[in-house]
């Protein structure tokens, strides 16, 4: 049975509004000068939070800061490479100093490799894989934890659907990768809840993305085709979703994957 319109219909882009406010929140977010991350950047903005972008690119992020600025709210822009270790260690230290205080992170950058079958990838592609979506998390949240333990807090990790299924050859170390985030975001979650800090994964679909978009897939429209939506999702129904989980609507909500796939895991 063909969907109606009303069932897929794509919702306005630029809506957000999950019934929560972030007035006076400090929130970081990595990988934030594009796709999700800006998406989820300028909605924790325009509802009040004052936000930390982490990225790479100084010109997209100095950007993305401008805009949030032109609406009238706070933001600043921190470059790092989250792969590295030293300069991902600097991030948390810049956002206490600039706002006093660390209350929501969404770890949102990510690395997906070149297609190619797993006997053909090199270790050093494993190595930036896991470097860049496991271990950043992990040091990530170790700092980020440490900055909330004296108020509480909520981080989110950006996991992926491919991370619990894979259908995709060619894409195994980023689909282990983010199995690994959704693993080490439900363990995190479980040792800190009490502590009133509460963790939680996102775990986009097929989403139009600039790593989508570049991921080598012939026919993106046969891949909405696919889905039970008949359409791609865009970044900010992803963010709406992070949005959520660091709202107090979800406040029982607690070591959490939350898809947000258009239903392609139902299938």
């Amino acid at each position: 049975m063909k969907p109606t319109d009303a069932s897929n219909s794509r919702p306005n882009p630029g809506s957000t509004d999950n019934g929560a406010g972030f007035e006076g929140k400090v929130v970081l977010v990595t990988g934030a000068t594009s796709g999700i991350g800006r998406a989820t950047a300028m909605a924790f903005a325009e509802r009040g939070a004052k936000v930390a972008l982490v990225g790479r690119d100084r010109e997209r992020g100095a950007a993305v800061v401008a805009e949030i600025e032109s609406a009238g709210r706070e933001a600043f822009f921190h470059r790092a490479d989250i792969s590295s270790p030293t300069e991902l260690g600097a991030v948390v230290p810049a956002v206490l100093a600039r706002f006093g205080r660390l209350d929501i992170a969404f770890n949102n950058a990510g690395y997906q490799e070149r297609r190619a079958l797993l006997a053909e990838q090199p270790a050093t592609t494993y190595d930036w894989v896991f470097n860049t979506n496991v271990r950043s998390v992990f040091l990530a949240m170790q700092a980020q934890i440490h900055a909330m333990l004296p108020h509480g807090g909520v981080i989110i990790n950006n996991a992926s659907v491919s991370g619990v299924r894979n259908s995709n050859p060619g894409f195994a170390l980023y689909c282990a990768s983010k199995a690994a985030v959704i693993s080490l975001t439900k363990s995190a979650a479980m040792e800190y809840a009490e502590q009133g800090i509460r963790i939680n994964a996102v775990s986009p679909g097929r989403v139009t993305t600039p790593m989508m978009l570049a991921s080598n897939i012939a026919d993106m429209k046969a891949v909405a085709a696919g889905l039970p939506l008949r359409r791609m999702g865009e970044p900010e129904e992803v963010a709406a979703a992070v949005l959520w989980l660091a709202s107090d609507a979800s406040s029982f909500v607690v070591g959490h994957n939350l898809n947000v796939d258009g239903g392609f895991l139902s299938q």
